[in-house]
């Protein structure tokens, strides 16, 4: 199933794709999409249902993040070799953390908000793997009994705040950094997250275009890895890295967004984003 949540800021109301792309309401089936309709395997209540019989919902409207009340994003740093490589790091021996805060959270199309004293504001194409149920310790062959499914992540990122300490939550964090969506595609979906093809571009030149078959730490890796260090709960999304091709790697130098350009961002079976820079007002 692809599910999302549609709406104005703070109204939104859960909704599935149908098979002809349409939205169809199913706020009287199962009330919203978070962890806890996923951790109570709510979303069984969609099973066999005549989708044809919802009601649809016209236009065009916003779309928010697919998941409600994420509690936490787990980052995973420099998971791509190439990546690292354009970075000038070393390629990591085991995965790199950081975190993600709520409040950095948006929609999939939502605008890009430039920070104050921002200079070199970047973007970077991630597979984010959505957490289905209390997780703690979890080993690798168990891994994907804790995946709901996966959805698109956008690590909008200020590599100037990232760089100025050796941790990089400050270039991170920011008000509109952190796009997902448009939707959260459970697991039946996606037989194998090691081979979906990824691709970003800025005004509409490719920047991006890779597979995360090149992870240096597969999805079942991440989650086991992550479960030790801390809990994850139902509805918290791992970000897993991304390919080559962010702002900061473009050769002969750096290619840094500005307000007016327009980032679009897709994986292959889990939708497409759109976002346009914007000054803060």
């Amino acid at each position: 199933m692809k599910l999302c949540r549609v709406g104005e800021l703070g109204k939104e109301k859960p909704a599935l794709v149908d098979g002809n792309g349409r939205l169809r309401d199913i706020s009287q089936v199962i009330g919203e999409i978070d962890g806890g309709v996923l951790e109570r395997g709510d979303l069984g209540k969609l099973a066999g249902l005549d989708v044809e019989a919802l009601p649809l919902i016209a236009g065009t409207p916003r779309y928010g993040v697919p998941i409600a009340n994420v509690s936490k994003m787990v980052c995973i740093g420099l998971n791509y070799s190439d990546h690292a490589k354009e970075a000038g790091l070393a390629i990591p021996s085991e995965p790199i953390i950081f975190l993600k805060a709520p409040s950095a959270f948006c929609g999939p199309n939502d605008p890009t908000i430039i920070p104050v004293g921002s200079s070199k504001l970047d973007w970077e194409v991630e597979l984010g793997v959505v957490i289905g149920k209390t997780t703690r310790n979890i080993s690798e062959a168990d891994a994907f009994s804790a995946v709901a499914g996966y959805c698109v992540v956008n690590d909008v990122s200020e590599r100037a705040f990232q760089m100025q300490s050796s941790q990089w939550d400050k270039g991170k964090n920011c008000d509109s950094f952190g796009p997902i969506g448009p939707w959260f595609v459970t697991k039946d979906e996606v037989p194998d997250p090691q081979a979906l093809a990824m691709k970003a571009s800025v005004n509409g030149t490719v920047m991006q275009d890779g597979s995360t078959s090149t992870m240096i730490f597969d999805v079942r890796t991440l989650v086991s890895y992550v479960s030790r260090y801390m809990t994850l709960a139902p509805g918290d999304i791992i970000a897993t890295g991304t390919p080559p091709g962010v702002g900061m790697g473009q050769k002969p130098e750096p290619i840094w967004l500005k307000a007016g350009d327009v980032v679009e961002i897709e994986i292959a079976g889990l939708g497409h984003q759109c976002q346009r820079v914007t000054a803060r007002g």
